[in-house]
């Protein structure tokens, strides 16, 4: 089980983007796929920009403008933090009724076709809902699953 710790919100944030499913049809009822490409593009880019900014104020023996390319490149660095941070609350979120029920039926059809599952949540969070989502895609048959989207 997650704990609850500063340091672990960053780890279930990064946990959390690898299990979701990138799926098309879940991009309209969910944040997450935006979030995660945000994040994605963020480790990328982001400490390149950081780098150049302050980069650019030594190359050019800008000593005033030093701080505030400190302030930006830091901000810059900042950025995929919040994507995981993000992640990490998302992911310990527990489902509201409707999702919540969603899981249950999902779960029902994935055991009724004969796959092994943990065992049920009674108060599901959005990292099981991804677990299971991601099982559904896997095992699910498609006109089972066009029910839903």
């Amino acid at each position: 089980m997650s704990e609850s710790g500063f340091l672990f919100r960053f780890r279930d944030g990064q946990t959390y983007m690898d299990t979701w499913p990138e799926r098309k049809e879940l991009a309209p009822m969910f944040p997450e796929q935006r979030v995660i490409k945000a994040t994605k593009f963020a480790v990328k880019v982001m400490p390149a920009v950081a780098v150049i900014s302050v980069l650019t104020q030594m190359a050019f023996n800008n000593t005033a403008g030093l701080p505030q390319a400190i302030i930006i490149a830091l901000f810059a660095l900042s950025m995929p933090l919040q994507g995981f941070w993000w992640l990490g609350n998302r992911a310990n979120t527990i489902l509201p009724p409707a999702l919540a029920s969603w899981y249950r039926e999902l779960y029902q059809k994935i055991i009724e076709s004969g796959a092994a599952l943990e065992p049920m949540k009674s108060q599901p969070r959005y990292k099981e809902l991804a677990n299971i989502l991601n099982k559904a895609f896997k095992q699910l048959d498609k006109t089972v699953l066009e029910r839903w989207f």
